[in-house]
């Protein structure tokens, strides 16, 4: 799909490709482990294997099954990873002869708890970017301030949506009873799948609405929109790029409850601060909706399906992004942390200002 893309700079031309010496990502935990406790917890550096590949091989190495093996979230495969994994402590002494090309065991400790998924803070990335004249880097360096003072819309990235970017279409059949999968897991990936294409396809169209609230008169708009007058003018007033409408669901920043957001001033400004953001809807059953002129957006998104639904941030901030520019070999090293959740991938193409899959 076309995406709509929320710098207002034209497309900056370098060359990114995933891979271990170029993409390099680092778990930060949810929490302090304790350092006591039946889990043995393994810092695990990975290279050109996804989480499940590398689980699989510790699991086949102790004769074990993959969920005895807790992990807080999935790394990239074509990339340096460093996570945290946890298992029991009784295979501790087993592991000691373990060797795998591609996995090394960095530290270990313990933990009364294993691991789950979700049970990680963020992720902090580094990443280099080819082929980058002076201009170029000039143009990345003004892009980078802007993602710092307004953080980035939270699509979805392209490794959602599986190698041939389709995963979508068969997830939308699976969800709607027009398919079948007997392997529960892929069954649940490819739904997710749909759940997500639909999440950002509704967040490119608040990223259209964005701009052209920005870039037509009041008058103009609201045919456009099929919105009324007052709306668009509290719109309009509206400091940040991504303009809040009324009806949509809020959540408090990096977590916390939901609530409708009703056009307060007060509202207004803790989202300036980023003490809350708007969130958007992954279709499916248990899902809280949004109402009135978000509502009417959010609906032509919106999907019956046999899974349960949620609500996923929809904007993001990135923190402590570093970027470096070396002219004589014309790279752009970055590095920046995000929510767990958040792709770097979109990070890179928010600067790109285009697609980096291609």
């Amino acid at each position: 799909m076309d995406r709509f893309y929320s710098l207002a700079h034209a497309s900056i031309d370098f060359h990114f490709k995933q891979s271990p010496r170029d993409f390099v990502v680092e778990e930060i935990p949810l929490y302090e482990f304790s350092g006591e406790g039946e889990h043995l917890i393994l810092h695990v550096r990975k290279k050109n294997l996804s989480t499940n590949e590398m689980v699989g091989q510790f699991a086949r190495y102790l004769g074990i099954k993959n969920k005895e093996i807790g992990y807080a979230g999935l790394k990239d495969k074509h990339a340096m990873t460093m996570q945290y994994i946890s298992l029991h402590k009784k295979h501790e002494e087993a592991l000691e002869n373990f060797n795998f090309e591609g996995i090394k065991i960095l530290e270990k400790t313990y933990h009364n708890n294993k691991i789950r998924i979700g049970h990680l803070k963020a992720n902090r990335f580094y990443i280099k970017l080819k082929k980058v004249n002076p201009t170029s880097a000039v143009k990345i360096d003004e892009a980078l301030k802007n993602l710092e003072k307004f953080g980035m819309p939270n699509f979805f990235g392209y490794q959602r949506f599986g190698n041939d970017g389709d995963n979508h279409i068969i997830g939308e059949k699976l969800a709607k009873g027009e398919a079948r999968e007997r392997n529960p897991r892929v069954k649940r990936l490819l739904i997710n799948a749909y759940q997500s294409h639909l999440f950002n396809l509704w967040l490119s169209r608040r990223l259209e609405i964005n701009t052209l609230v920005s870039s037509f008169k009041i008058e103009e708009i609201e045919s456009l929109l099929n919105m009324p007058n007052e709306e668009v003018a509290k719109m309009k007033a509206q400091q940040h790029p991504f303009k809040l409408i009324s009806g949509d669901i809020m959540e408090h920043y990096p977590h916390g409850r939901l609530f409708d957001f009703e056009g307060d001033n007060e509202d207004l400004e803790r989202f300036n601060e980023r003490n809350i953001s708007p969130t958007g809807l992954l279709c499916g059953k248990k899902a809280r909706h949004a109402t009135l002129n978000a509502g009417n957006i959010e609906k032509d998104y919106d999907d019956e399906i046999n899974a349960d639904g949620a609500r996923r941030y929809a904007w993001v901030y990135p923190t402590e992004i570093e970027g470096r520019f070396n002219a004589v070999e014309a790279q752009y090293e970055l590095n920046f942390t995000l929510p767990k959740g958040s792709y770097a991938t979109v990070f890179i193409e928010e600067i790109a200002k285009r697609k980096i899959n291609e």
